[in-house]
């Protein structure tokens, strides 16, 4: 992809998310039938967030893990939530303040290929279900490499391409096919929804992507599947 095909496909992204924000959290829901929560809440057991962390969340979209990851690290932590969508930070930002946790939180409009944070910085950089969607993936996850400490976790909670082909075809029908009629129906949303399965088209499958998590130089790479790879896990350590 060059440079021109980047810029096209960043104003699109944006223009989608800028327009589903408010119905957002309810079609994460529909779609992954609840189970994101599951899947974030067995990441952040894995990652053992302690009090006193920082930790910064990339595409933090309306900021469900940039909670879980405030609620972690206490009012001695500090989080950052990064979008470039600031539709999607406000509704972010509305949750956070009926939480009553804004003090720990800071919620930032900026792009995830150009973090605006020095070498070292945080802890933790985590990305949920929106590094199919950025224009670069691999300099996406440098940059995440980049901010974090040495002994740091990259960390990505993605939709992924089941392994079993059977299995991925009947994925791909449901995500392809079904999933857009859900939001016309669900939302009135059928352009926005039909894009987004497209999005997963081009992405590594969870093999690739683990790779591409060496090349920004995180070693060891763990990776784990969920509900057979329709999702997928994959934890960095900075070396």
């Amino acid at each position: 992809m060059n440079q021109e095909q980047m810029k096209q496909k960043a104003e699109f992204v944006h223009s989608v998310f800028e327009s589903i924000a408010e119905e957002y959290d309810r079609m994460n829901n529909v779609i992954s039938f609840g189970s994101h929560v599951a899947w974030r809440n067995y990441t952040m057991k894995q990652l053992n967030v302690q009090p006193g962390q920082a930790a910064i969340d990339i595409a933090c979209g309306t900021c469900d893990w940039t909670i879980s990851l405030a609620d972690a690290v206490g009012k001695t932590g500090k989080v950052v939530g990064l979008d470039f969508s600031q539709n999607m930070l406000d509704v972010g930002a509305y949750k956070i303040e009926q939480r009553g946790i804004h003090e720990g939180i800071e919620l930032v409009n900026a792009d995830a290929m150009n973090l605006p944070y020095d070498d070292n910085t945080f802890d933790y950089a985590t990305i949920g279900f929106a590094l199919r969607n950025v224009p670069d993936i691999q300099r996406v996850l440098n940059e995440m490499t980049r901010v974090v400490k040495p002994g740091g976790k990259v960390v990505s909670l993605e939709v992924s391409k089941p392994p079993f082909i059977p299995y991925r075809k009947l994925f791909y029908f449901y995500f392809y096919k079904i999933l857009p009629q859900i939001a016309k129906l669900t939302v009135n949303k059928y352009q926005e929804y039909a894009w987004l399965p497209q999005s997963l088209t081009n992405f590594p499958d969870s093999k690739k992507l683990a790779e591409m998590f060496q090349t920004a130089g995180l070693q060891p790479v763990q990776v784990k599947l969920f509900m057979g790879g329709v999702a997928a896990l994959h934890i960095g350590t900075k070396s």
